[in-house]
């Protein structure tokens, strides 16, 4: 079997992965960062050089999906997203160096956020990154840091747009707003609703990952992306109609960020040209999805 290790394997992202990958016949391993629920998950701060160097040694995996993160953009806290985003992603790597196991494939996940406002619609991978907060500097120097490996392992970068799905946490954006609908509040508090972002289903998200993993690709960044931005506001009038019911948005000061990037959508050129990204997903079934469960 094809053995494969998820870093942050029971977050949003990897809890989809997992089951995923496991129809596929991958034998799956994980880490997390809190206690172990089963056997294949482990416990690891991957902040911490020798836990990771023990968790690669025991694993010795095929490949490598690398997607544990703090991945809050408000997150406060500027050192924990730099310590797990960055020096988090160096431990991993510079382990599997020490341990001399060269997996067939190491995806490192970035995020769309590192291209900052560039004043434009479609976002290819030739723009020169401007991030605007900690969280994509952070992903920023993570790319950088990791092109120094790009000569001893098999490493594709991707950088996801925003997407969604059951599971997510509620301090995101589409989650928070479908669970305002599901418990049938009459107003709710948002930031700027004419900003324009992907909103792409977690199933295609999993789905290029997966593709990717087989690919023949390697030491490249891509975008992760199905370049098809949707408006907030029309995010808003989809779970209306879903709901059955109209509810007021209020505009809070403080939702609003500085600097806030008007519109993320990015090119697919380069991503169809390393796998097949026909298979796509309604944002208007993912929203029943999630409204339903």
């Amino acid at each position: 079997m094809k053995k494969v290790l998820i870093t942050g394997i029971n977050g949003f992202t990897g809890v989809h992965l997992e089951k995923y990958l496991l129809s596929k016949s991958f034998d799956v391993y994980g880490t997390v960062i809190g206690k172990n629920k089963q056997k294949n998950h482990i416990q690891c701060d991957i902040r911490d050089k020798d836990q990771v160097n023990n968790v690669i040694k025991m694993i010795q995996p095929d490949y490598v999906i690398h997607i544990a993160a703090i991945s809050f953009v408000g997150e406060s806290n500027a050192s924990l997203i730099y310590d797990v985003n960055l020096i988090g992603t160096e431990n991993l790597l510079q382990a599997l160096i020490d341990n001399h196991i060269k997996p067939k494939k190491v995806i490192l996940a970035s995020s769309a956020t590192v291209y900052g406002n560039q004043g434009k619609e479609v976002l290819d991978e030739s723009l020169c990154p401007q991030p605007v907060n900690h969280y994509g500097i952070s992903k920023l120097a993570m790319e950088h840091m990791a092109a120094n490996y790009f000569n001893r392992l098999n490493i594709i970068i991707a950088r996801p747009f925003n997407y969604t799905g059951v599971g997510q946490e509620s301090h995101f954006l589409i989650p928070k707003i479908v669970d305002h609908f599901k418990s049938a509040k009459k107003e709710i508090e948002l930031g700027n609703t004419h900003v324009s972002r992907e909103f792409n289903n977690i199933h295609y998200v999993i789905n290029v990952y997966h593709k990717l993993l087989l690919s023949n690709a390697k030491s490249t960044l891509v975008n992760l992306s199905s370049n098809h931005p949707i408006k907030l506001l029309n995010v808003i009038e989809m779970m209306q109609d879903i709901a059955g019911y109209e509810i007021k948005v209020n505009i809070n000061p403080d939702f609003v960020r500085p600097n806030e990037i008007k519109s993320l959508a990015g090119s697919t050129e380069k991503l169809e040209k390393i796998i097949d990204i026909s298979t796509t997903y309604s944002l208007k079934d993912t929203l029943v999805q999630m409204y339903e469960s």
